[in-house]
């Protein structure tokens, strides 16, 4: 008797874990993490919830936007479960790596951000796992520029978000001390802009701009506005030795040094720290600076942006360049077509969404038939009224595609020892030639 009611009651203790939704605890620690069981179907249909589980880095601006569009999403889908999870950048490329290295999704996102830089080194050496977006939205609807580093073999794999579209942000007033007005700094070589630096350090006693000797990020902006890059227009090979724009970018960075107009810093916090304490009177960069420029409010209406410069060089050479920037990857894990269509009514197809971005964070994308609408034509009192993002807008569309690769940072890292080099006396073919050799021993 006893036996038997041993077995009965193990018998309602197993149907009870059947039904009282242990299944889903165990799911929300595979398939990628994501915690919803099988997500691949539609909120609707009398299917299970979908639930999606997204990384980004940034609360101030990636993680903004994301809540932003998970509120747009849940009125549409208000049955998708939308998990919204901060990692710094660093993290978020350390995770990956681990998880996609091992040949497990367990603990992976959803949907994760990639900076544009890193992109075709994940998704050449992880082909598999990623989700392919061709179909979900119109490419053609986002800038060139940025469909380079989300595709592969002319196939979508990312979804482009923001633009890393750079401007010359300049002082107003040190401008004028020095006899210049925005008008007089349109359509500028860099050659001119190290002259109008020199003149505003006599004028002001000011620094033109600031720069991180560890950091060439600046070299990048001018190359691209030559369409020229670290690698090859295969993005492959080394192409150090022997590119005109890099060579040229090299003598100007030297020619600022030398011209005593360049405030040295160590980290983000003395560049900030450079503007906003009024020691520059430029900075050349992306557009996502602009919060960081607008949070001195009481420099407001000291301020206006003029396109970047060009390389004087390279014929075919533009006002308009590209700095960081990034976009949105779903992982080919289970909630995928979830994830997918979470992006593609959003951040792929909602003009008014992106209005509500500027508006709400300032953040520019790079979805073509959003740029028309209210928010991008605003004047902004910060910069005396200039439409500042009309005119990022603009510059957007002008930005050469490049191929950035797969190595942008391991080649960046031999370009900082030999521009130093080249500071120090070195001639500046024998520092590019060393580079591409130690690129060339790098790059495989």
């Amino acid at each position: 008797m006893k036996k038997w009611l041993t077995v009965v009651l193990a018998v309602m203790l197993l149907l009870s874990a059947c039904s009282s939704g242990g299944g889903n605890k165990q799911d929300s620690s595979s398939g990628g993490g994501n915690g919803g069981g099988d997500n691949s179907g539609s909120a609707s249909g009398g299917k299970e919830a979908a639930e999606i589980t997204i990384w980004a880095w940034d609360p101030n601006f990636n993680i903004k936007a994301l809540n932003i569009a998970k509120e747009r999403y849940n009125k549409i889908n208000p049955d998708v479960k939308i998990n919204i999870v901060e990692n710094a950048q660093a993290d978020i490329i350390q995770k990956l790596n681990t998880g996609l290295g091992s040949g497990t999704t367990t603990g992976l996102p959803n949907i994760v951000l990639i900076e544009d830089y890193r992109a075709q080194s994940f998704l050449k050496a992880f082909p598999d796992m990623f989700y392919e977006l061709t179909d979900t939205f119109n490419a053609a609807d986002f800038a060139e520029y940025k469909v380079g580093p989300t595709s592969v073999d002319g196939r979508n794999y990312g979804l482009p978000f923001d633009s890393g579209v750079t401007g010359l942000f300049v002082r107003t007033d040190y401008l004028a001390e020095a006899g210049y007005s925005p008008d007089d700094l349109q359509a500028l070589t860099w050659n001119e802009f190290i002259e109008i630096g020199k003149n505003v350090k006599e004028a002001t006693g000011k620094d033109m701009l600031s720069l991180d000797p560890n950091d060439l990020g600046i070299i990048r902006v001018m190359i691209q506005t030559a369409g020229k890059w670290y690698l090859d227009e295969n993005g492959e090979k080394p192409f150090l030795a022997g590119n005109e724009a890099l060579k040229e970018a090299f003598q100007l960075y030297k020619e600022m040094m030398e011209a005593d107009i360049v405030k040295p810093n160590a980290d983000w916090s003395q560049f900030v720290a450079a503007f906003n304490s009024g020691d520059v009177a430029s900075v050349p960069t992306g557009n996502w600076i602009n919060a960081s420029i607008k949070a001195e409010s009481s420099q407001a209406g000291k301020w206006a942006v003029v396109p970047i410069p060009r390389l004087a060089g390279q014929p075919g050479s533009v006002n308009a360049s590209n700095l960081g920037g990034s976009s949105w990857y779903v992982l080919n894990v289970p909630g995928k077509e979830a994830a997918a269509d979470f992006l593609a009514k959003t951040f792929g197809s909602d003009v008014e969404f992106y209005q509500e971005l500027v508006t709400e964070i300032g953040a520019i994308g790079t979805y073509i038939p959003a740029s028309t609408g209210e928010a991008y034509s605003a004047a902004d009192p910060f910069y005396n009224g200039q439409k500042t993002i009309a005119d990022f807008a603009k510059w957007t569309e002008d930005i050469p595609r490049v191929n950035f690769g797969a190595h942008t940072y391991v080649i960046e890292d031999i370009l900082v020892v030999e521009m130093q080099n080249y500071l120090n006396g070195k001639p500046l073919d024998d520092a590019l030639n060393d580079a591409q050799k130690q690129a060339e021993a790098q790059v495989r």
